[in-house]
C-alpha cells in the first residue's frame, strides 16, 4: 500500500508563477531514513526541497530541513519563505517559526500581500580566491570572502554581471561554495547571479541565503539599512533586504503553482 506526503510547489520571491525560484514543499508526519529525504528531492529536482515535521523540542513551531538533490545544505532562503507561504495559507496565522539544524531559529511573517522572511545576517571580509575568480569569465573588482562558503565577487556593472558565461565544472571542482556575483543595478539597487554547481545547482534562480551575505555586503556599502535586489537568472526574482541587527530581512512574494500528494511505496 502507497504512501503519501503532502506536497506543494512554490514559486518563492516570485509575484507571479514561473518567476522566482521553486521550492517543494513536504509536511512530514516523522522524519525518514535521510537516503529517502535525498531520493524524494533529487526526484523533485528542484534547488530545494523544504521537509517540515511538527517540532517536539518546544523552541519552534516546525523543524525544517532541506536537501537539494544532490545533499542536504546548511540554509535556504527561499524554500523557508516558500514552507512559510505554505503552512500561513494552510493553517492561517500572521507568522511560524522553524528550527534548523544548522542555521539555528529562522521566521517568516506575513506583511501586506506578501513575507517577511529573518535569516541569520551572513558577514564576509575582503579576500583572495584566484582559481574561483578566474573561472568566472570576468575579473571581479573586489572579492569577499566567508568561512562557510558565501564568496561575494563584485562587478563594476550590471551588463558585466549579466554577460557572465563561468566554467560551472570548474566552479564545482572547488565545492559546494555560493558564488555571488554582484553590481550596483539599474531597475533596481543591487543585481546578482548566484552560482552553487558543487552543490548540483548550476546557477540558482533566487537564492535567500546569498542575500543574507548581500545584505551585510551591501548596506555596509551603500551606508543604509535596505535595498533592492534582483537576481538575474532566467527566471529572475525580487526582493527588498534589510539589516536588523543581526538579522537579514527578505520580503517578497510567493505563489502556489502546484498542490498534491506524492506517492511512496
Amino acid at each position: 500500500m502507497s504512501r503519501t506526503i503532502p506536497y506543494w510547489h512554490v514559486d518563492a520571491f516570485a509575484n507571479r508563477p514561473f518567476t522566482g525560484n521553486q521550492a517543494a514543499v513536504m509536511p512530514l508526519e516523522r522524519w525518514p531514513d535521510d537516503a529517502e529525504l535525498l531520493a524524494i528531492a533529487e526526484e523533485n529536482n528542484f534547488a530545494e526541497t523544504a521537509f517540515l515535521v511538527r517540532d517536539e523540542s518546544g523552541a519552534a513551531e516546525w523543524e525544517l530541513r532541506w536537501f537539494t538533490p544532490a545533499e542536504e545544505i546548511r540554509l535556504c532562503g527561499h524554500a523557508t519563505l516558500a514552507s512559510g507561504h505554505v503552512l500561513l495559507t494552510r493553517d492561517g496565522g500572521d507568522r511560524v517559526t522553524f528550527r534548523t539544524r544548522r542555521a539555528g531559529l529562522l521566521e517568516v511573517a506575513r506583511t501586506g500581500t506578501g513575507y517577511e522572511l529573518a535569516l541569520p545576517l551572513i558577514r564576509s571580509a575582503p579576500g583572495s580566491w584566484p582559481e574561483a575568480a578566474a573561472l568566472l569569465g570576468s575579473e571581479p573588482a573586489e572579492v569577499w570572502l566567508n568561512e562557510d562558503g558565501y564568496g561575494i565577487y563584485l562587478f563594476d556593472s550590471e551588463a558585466q554581471v549579466r554577460a557572465l558565461d563561468p566554467d560551472l565544472r570548474g566552479l564545482g571542482a572547488l565545492g559546494s561554495d555560493q558564488f555571488i556575483c554582484t553590481a550596483r543595478g539599474s531597475d533596481s539597487d543591487v543585481v546578482s547571479r548566484v552560482f552553487v554547481p558543487g552543490s548540483g545547482v548550476d546557477e540558482d534562480s533566487f537564492t535567500g541565503s546569498a542575500h543574507a551575505a548581500l545584505t551585510y555586503f551591501w548596506t555596509e556599502r551603500l551606508g543604509r539599512d535596505s535595498f533592492t535586489a534582483f537576481q538575474a537568472s532566467q527566471r529572475g526574482g525580487h526582493a527588498t533586504c534589510r539589516r536588523d541587527g543581526e538579522q537579514a530581512i527578505l520580503s517578497g512574494d510567493c505563489v502556489t503553482v502546484v498542490e498534491g500528494r506524492f506517492l511512496l511505496p
